[in-house]
């Protein structure tokens, strides 16, 4: 068991027998009441999120699963098929497994966290950083602003990022993935 003080990224726990990946937290101390705690948690399985609010110190159950180490290789249009980097056993996954925000972020050969249970591999945690190409964006002109600017460019997987004007396509990226940000161009 667990109380609100151990919550941190990452961290699965059981609630209703659903298993729930801690994505946000933020304990509040308001003036008036007592504490509590925010979070918002990814289902394990389905890839589904809920926001919650814990009452400070309430106890919840901790699940330990076990992170190995696997590489996304291909996919038949409905499983997504990642390689044990130990064993180089294929494991099928589906898009819920994954999950909608990641799904975005995924391109072939990506090594990847697989959170396993009792031998079962139940999702994928993609690395935070990932470093993808712009395939469209509109060009940036130069003077077009006075403090830098902002444009959208979708990149390779599918997913659409503001990034700075002198970008073009072709470029490669580091995005953070858990904010859906630009950090900056590969060179």
């Amino acid at each position: 068991m667990a109380d609100t003080s151990d919550f941190r990224r990452g961290m699965v726990i059981e609630l209703n027998g659903t298993l729930y990946s801690i994505t946000y937290f933020q304990h509040v101390k308001p003036g008036k009441g007592g504490a509590f705690v925010r979070t918002k948690l990814k289902d394990v399985m389905e890839g589904g999120v809920i926001d919650k609010t814990f009452r400070a110190g309430e106890k919840v159950k901790e699940v330990r699963l076990e992170r190995r180490p696997i590489q996304y290789t291909y996919t038949d249009g409905q499983l997504y098929y990642f390689m044990n980097m130990e064993t180089y056993e294929q494991i099928p996954l589906s898009g819920e497994q994954i999950g909608e925000d990641q799904l975005q972020y995924l391109q072939e050969n990506m090594e990847c966290q697989g959170l396993n249970r009792d031998g079962v591999v139940l999702s994928v945690e993609l690395p935070q950083f990932v470093e993808l190409e712009i395939v469209e964006t509109e060009p940036g002109l130069r003077g077009d602003t006075a403090q830098g600017g902002a444009k959208r460019a979708q990149l390779a997987p599918g997913a659409v990022v503001q990034v700075p004007l002198f970008l073009e396509v072709g470029d490669v990226v580091r995005v953070d993935r858990t904010e859906g940000k630009y950090v900056t161009r590969v060179t």
